[in-house]
């Protein structure tokens, strides 16, 4: 299924399709500010456990991160940030940027895992920003394009539905991304550091 849902001002009849989606366990292909991702509801096991399959890997080693509406959301999923982190957080997000944080206790709960940090991303895009606060709690994100070449034609949406539909719930068509990851930064203990330099300038920002 291909839903076309406008990049910038999100039809609320079609995000509450995508909301319906997610909460009957369905994994959609969902744009960002950086690539287009896999995405599920975090309260859904087995469409996490689906949408690690997609990225062929097994849910316990899956390297999966959540997508939240805004930063007063990460108390349910990061222990409390110190506030030179916090501060670092307000200045790069919304942003292409994934931060790598402390994780509370909820999260080996969603990934059966025992996983001490957890990857956070508040894209800059209405889509996904609205979809999560249409849900109420975290999407659970995972790139489609990916450096084993998951997927050569990672920023068009009707190339992806072809390739990837028969696999997803939907694919969501809110016109091209890009093909650059975001930048990952961890900022779970000591000082912030980079661990993939993406779409996200790091110059001035650590």
């Amino acid at each position: 299924m291909l839903i076309s849902i406008h990049p910038i001002d999100p039809e609320p009849r079609k995000l509450q399709r995508v909301v319906d989606l997610l909460n009957e366990g369905g994994v959609i292909v969902c744009p960002t500010d950086t690539v287009y991702g896999f995405v599920c509801s975090s309260l859904q096991p087995r469409a996490i456990e689906k949408l690690a399959e997609l990225k062929g890997v097994r849910p316990a080693k899956a390297e999966l991160s959540l997508i939240v509406s805004d930063l007063g959301q990460l108390s349910a999923y990061a222990r409390a940030l110190d506030t030179a982190v916090f501060r670092l957080l307000k200045r790069a997000l919304p942003g292409p940027y994934t931060f790598i944080l402390p994780a509370s206790s909820e999260i080996p709960k969603l990934f059966k895992n025992n996983r001490r940090t957890v990857g956070i991303r508040l894209p800059d895009h209405p889509v996904p920003q609205a979809i999560v606060r249409a849900l109420g709690h975290a999407l659970v994100v995972a790139s489609v394009h990916d450096t084993d070449g998951l997927l050569d034609h990672t920023a068009d949406p009707e190339l992806i539905h072809k390739r990837l539909g028969h696999g997803v719930a939907a694919v969501i068509d809110s016109g091209m991304c890009g093909l650059e990851a975001s930048t990952v930064i961890d900022a779970s203990q000591g000082p912030p550091k980079v661990l993939r330099q993406g779409k996200g300038d790091v110059e001035g920002l650590l």
